[in-house]
């Protein structure tokens, strides 16, 4: 049984509740947190146990609220406005945050937590070099703290310094050799700058450090599978489901090596984590590959749509998996519209909602779209989203139900060559590759239309980018849902 502190001593009780919040236990902690706002007057500090635990308990509104009256009554405390700047950026309000970090700094100058909020609003806010000050400023204060490093590194690369994003990471895994955060960091930079030899060295020097994770051996897996050191990629991964047995990024990762089995699609929650942390840089890097999608299904709709009559209205359309809106980009001056996206990535829907071809934008996961969805399409695009599933039948009978009669599904897919002298089927019409993307036989995408009701209007090889030096096969394929 636990033993508890006497109830004469609220500073012994605020330091009980405070490990009680830690080890997840709020149910305990929130009965000794009223004993002691019944026994000693509000302070700060009780203010944040009581938004820790609001926020553990998932009630962020309340955790809010709470902060708002404290603020209000005593607006000159700057604890008040650090902490109410990071529940802030915690629920995606940057603008809030930098004001809440901004007061702080001039109420405690020399406060390094405030700068830092700062600099993190700041570059929620796109004010790169802005924020590169502020995390600067944070570090020279407490040029040990992991995560101030981290910040600047970030804030860097985003205003264009990538030699000075790699700077920060370095010089904080000297100061804080132990601290997996940065050694993550640094092999990711390296990853998003196709550094794979360096992104490989990186997580060499931390395993040989003793500071290991799970990410540290997935992103070493990635990078070495970028090399085209499969094998040597299999063994990090299968390392990397030890550490993280339940990590969804790991275990498909792992299954794409041939360690598990590969189940029919990549986890929701893969796909998140991957473009989230790829939204800035997707574009660049995808143009650097030479990749064609986006100006394949133009020309796709340019062929099979109907040619417009005037008093026609312009066929919507639906873009599953828009990412940052490349396909909008390349048909907006076609006869559609108007275009409504869906993505998991939020990052990658800030991105596709800066172009402003959007009338209408929504995270969520295009299997969820596609079956609560009561509006009828008459064009469904998908630029490279089914490399990420690997049967389709159950995706294009619900494609088929959201289309209008005579609608159009263009889509693309990764291309794996035919089975020789095999049956052409589910066992055999689709695989997971080495870097997590699904490809797919083109007699096996016949067979799953056409059981789902669709007409194949067309289904053509096509090169879809170049990558490591290849060019990477895939299908470009047309589908109409019968008048």
């Amino acid at each position: 049984m636990d033993a508890l502190p006497s109830l004469a001593d609220p500073d012994a009780l605020t330091r009980r509740v405070a490990t009680l919040i830690d080890a997840g236990r709020t149910g305990a902690a929130r009965p000794l947190l009223a004993a002691i706002r019944r026994m000693a007057p509000s302070s700060p500090e009780l203010t944040r146990l009581s938004v820790r635990l609001a926020m553990r308990d998932g009630l962020p509104l309340e955790a809010l609220s709470e902060l708002d009256a404290a603020v209000a009554a005593t607006p000159a405390e700057p604890a008040l406005r650090v902490l109410r700047a990071e529940l802030r950026l915690q629920t995606d309000e940057p603008a809030g945050a930098a004001a809440d970090a901004a007061e702080a700094v001039v109420l405690d100058p020399g406060n390094p937590i405030a700068k830092a909020l700062l600099g993190m609003a700041l570059l929620g806010l796109g004010r790169t070099a802005d924020a590169a000050a502020c995390l600067d400023d944070a570090v020279r204060m407490t040029p040990a703290n992991p995560f101030f490093r981290q910040g600047l590194a970030d804030a860097r690369e985003a205003d264009g310094d990538g030699a000075g994003a790699e700077e920060a990471l370095a010089t904080g895994i000297e100061l804080c050799p132990g601290a997996v955060g940065l050694r993550n960091a640094a092999i990711l930079l390296r990853v998003r700058r196709g550094d794979f030899a360096g992104a490989v060295a990186e997580a060499a020097a931390a395993r040989h450090a003793g500071v290991v994770d799970a990410c540290v051996l997935g992103l070493q897996g990635h990078a070495l599978s970028s090399l085209g050191r499969h094998e040597e990629a299999a063994a990090a991964y299968h390392e990397a489901l030890k550490l993280g047995p339940d990590d969804v990024y790991v275990r498909h990762m792992v299954a794409s090596a041939g360690a598990l089995p590969s189940g029919d699609r990549a986890p929701e929650q893969y796909v998140r984590a991957v473009f989230d942390g790829y939204a800035e840089r997707f574009e660049a890097h995808l143009l650097a590959l030479g990749y064609r999608v986006p100006g394949l299904i133009r020309a796709a709709l340019q062929r099979h749509l109907p040619a417009p009559r005037p008093d026609d209205v312009a066929p919507a359309v639906l873009d599953l998996g828009c990412g940052t809106g490349l396909l909008a980009v390349a048909g907006c001056d076609l006869p559609l519209g108007p275009w409504v996206g869906v993505d998991v990535s939020a990052r990658m829907l800030a991105e596709a909602g800066a172009k402003q071809f959007y009338a209408e934008l929504h995270e969520a996961d295009l299997m969820t779209t596609l079956s609560t969805e009561e509006r009828r399409w008459p064009v469904i695009l998908a630029g490279d989203v089914f490399c990420y599933f690997g049967a389709l039948d159950a995706a294009l009978a619900l494609v088929h139900d959201r289309l209008l009669p005579g609608g159009l599904f263009v889509f693309s897919l990764e291309e794996r060559e035919a089975t020789a002298g095999g049956p052409v089927g589910p066992d055999v019409g689709w695989r997971l590759g080495r870097q997590g993307r699904f490809a797919h036989e083109s007699g096996y995408v016949e067979i799953a239309a056409r059981s789902a009701g669709l007409e194949v209007r067309a289904l053509d090889r096509e090169t879809l980018r170049r990558e490591a030096g290849a060019s990477v096969p895939g299908l470009l394929v047309v589908l109409a849902r019968p008048r």
